[in-house]
């Protein structure tokens, strides 16, 4: 709120000036009755409050300038408590105003003869007179809260930007520093205004930031090192032209530390996906020997090397050891190393420089391994990887550093490895396909994951939590399988494991149109063949009608008497409806 008394000395120099030209004592009051300046008898009593009922009060409700020339007598004075005692030979009053609000009353009071004479005699110029000292105290004060809001907007952007979590800092046109925020100074580890004007360059490295000032096309992320005084880091940076209209007054660069920046990344890779040994569905004495392993690998750095058939769950197990490490806070960083083309692994892995090779992205990219510091990172189908990074990821695991395609310098990288293939490693080591110092290297910790085969009981279980599963994606309500149906899945050979059971389970769901899964509804290549059925020894051989009829008997049987019961009993048969009739009436069945 604008108040006459943030100026209260340049009022009362403009009271001063006031009286020196009309030698009439002045007063000047605020909205409030404040006597904010003052001039002759009343000098003194400035900070005073002046009567409610006094003509200040009189002009300050009606808003406009007035001359008394007979006190006691004029409108303005009838309500004055002290009307009897007036000494008064005359007075003026002149709003002050601001976007028509009176903020406050010029006042002048003659206490001689001489002075009413000064007022009476040139009242027009006296009134305009008046009303431009009005007017300049009111542009006093505007300018007072124009300075006032800038100085305010002002404080509020340095706090902005003392908050900003990443370095700030503005050069002019030539690059020399002007201004910076404290997250600059932490970064470059200067004190007190050690950065002021220096020259820009000397924190950019290679940066040309003479073609950078000639062109003033922004950049985006640009990596540089900085290195001084025996402090370190690696970071990226962001440029952009400080544009008035199109004159250009210099430059801004926001500045972060590259690990800060992978850190914001690694923070919203950890969130996904959270995986612990409860995770992995089964209770077969193969698979709970493997996730105790598991468990006790979770508690060691070293690096694991997961081997098994594809689909049984390598990736799952790399997280639960992830997840159950005193890394679990930190990323988990999966990498398909036969999924990515060979030419382009390297960058995936390692990351590129500015320039490494045709079509790279200006600025580089950071690699998985940058991504996964301070985490895991799941190399899955290792075995796929070629010699020469073979040799590369050698250098990791021995010097913990990585260094990027078309990089000049070694990155320290805090990094575990975990590893997965479903190769014979050591019999690609003995053919030459696989480095044998990388293979033990990677071996520190075995995990060898069972098909699914060998954990039969495990896939009632499966199946039951696949149904759930299916049915929450699907929006089916199919929570049962029959005995025959589950009888064929636990004598298949699953040669795609857990992750084939799944997909059959997700099949037969979408095929069902009932509430209970059946073999009609399973995949063709589960009914029409590819399966053991485990009988009990026998010593005898049967004869083939004795095991036409018993299976014949068993579909019968199976399908009872509903319309469609012949064709499904031939179809799970594996004959035809013509066939069916002609052997029931061979073999006299019912």
């Amino acid at each position: 709120m604008m108040k006459l008394a943030h100026i209260a000395s340049s009022v009362q120099n403009i009271a001063k000036a006031i009286e020196s030209v009309i030698k009439v004592d002045v007063t000047i009051v605020d909205n409030t009755l404040n006597r904010i300046a003052a001039t002759g008898r009343y000098k003194n009593h400035i900070g005073e409050k002046v009567n409610r009922y006094s003509v200040f009060g009189y002009a300050l409700e009606q808003g406009e300038g007035f001359i008394i020339e007979n006190p006691r007598n004029h409108v303005a004075c009838h309500r004055c408590e002290n009307i009897k005692d007036c000494k008064e030979y005359a007075e003026v009053c002149c709003p002050i105003k601001v976007n028509d609000k009176t903020i406050g009353v010029i006042g002048l009071i003659a206490f001689e003869e001489s002075q009413k004479k000064a007022i009476i005699n040139n009242k027009t110029n006296l009134m305009e007179y008046l009303n431009r000292m009005a007017d300049l105290i009111a542009s006093k004060l505007l300018e007072r809260e124009k300075t006032h809001r800038v100085k305010l907007l002002a404080k509020a952007l340095e706090t902005v930007l003392h908050s900003v979590d990443r370095g700030i800092i503005a050069v002019d046109k030539k690059g020399l520093i002007i201004h910076y925020n404290k997250k600059a100074a932490q970064l470059f580890k200067t004190k007190g205004n050690e950065l002021y004007n220096e020259d820009i360059k000397a924190l950019l490295g290679d940066f040309d930031l003479d073609n950078f000032i000639i062109s003033s096309i922004p950049i985006k992320n640009r990596e540089f090192s900085y290195k001084r005084n025996g402090h370190y880091f690696r970071g990226v940076f962001d440029a952009n032209p400080i544009l008035i209209g199109e004159k250009n007054l210099g430059f801004v660069f926001v500045f972060s530390n590259i690990s800060e920046v992978l850190s914001v990344v690694n923070d919203i890779a950890t969130r996904t996906m959270m995986t612990s040994f409860e995770h992995i569905i089964g209770n077969s004495d193969c698979l709970k020997k493997v996730k105790d392993q598991g468990r006790k690998a979770a508690e060691s750095t070293s690096t694991v090397l997961i081997q098994g058939e594809s689909g049984t769950g390598k990736e799952l197990f790399a997280r639960a050891i992830h997840f159950h490490s005193d890394r679990a806070n930190k990323p988990f960083i999966p990498i398909n190393c036969a999924a990515i083309p060979e030419q382009l692994l390297e960058s995936e892995l390692f990351g590129y420089e500015e320039g490494a090779f045709t079509g790279s992205r200006k600025g580089g990219k950071a690699g998985k391994f940058e991504l996964a510091h301070g985490g895991t990172i799941f190399l899955d189908e290792i075995g796929d990887m070629q010699i020469h990074l073979q040799t590369k990821l050698l250098r990791v695991l021995q010097e913990y550093e990585i260094e990027k395609v078309g990089g000049k310098e070694f990155i320290p990288i805090d990094v575990r490895i975990i590893a997965a293939t479903n190769k014979n490693l050591e019999k690609q080591v003995l053919e030459g396909a696989f480095r044998k110092d990388l293979f033990y290297r990677l071996n520190v910790i075995p995990l060898n994951i069972p098909p699914l085969r060998e954990r039969v009981e495990d896939i009632g279980i499966l199946v039951t939590h696949f149904l759930e599963k299916c049915n929450r994606k699907l929006n089916k309500n199919i929570y049962n399988i029959d005995d025959y149906a589950l009888n064929l899945l636990m004598n298949y050979k699953w040669h795609g494991n857990v992750r084939e059971l799944e997909n059959t389970i997700e099949y037969a769901v979408n095929m069902c149109t009932v509430d209970k899964i059946t073999y009609l509804d399973l995949p063709p290549r589960l009914r029409n063949g590819d399966i053991e059925i485990k009988k009990e020894k026998q010593d005898e051989i049967i004869p083939i009608k004795e095991l036409e009829i018993r299976e014949i008997k068993k579909a019968i049987d199976y399908f009872g008497d509903s319309k469609y019961a012949i064709t499904k009993a031939a179809q799970s048969l594996g004959i035809s409806r013509a066939t069916l009739y002609r052997k029931l009436k061979e073999y006299e069945i019912k």
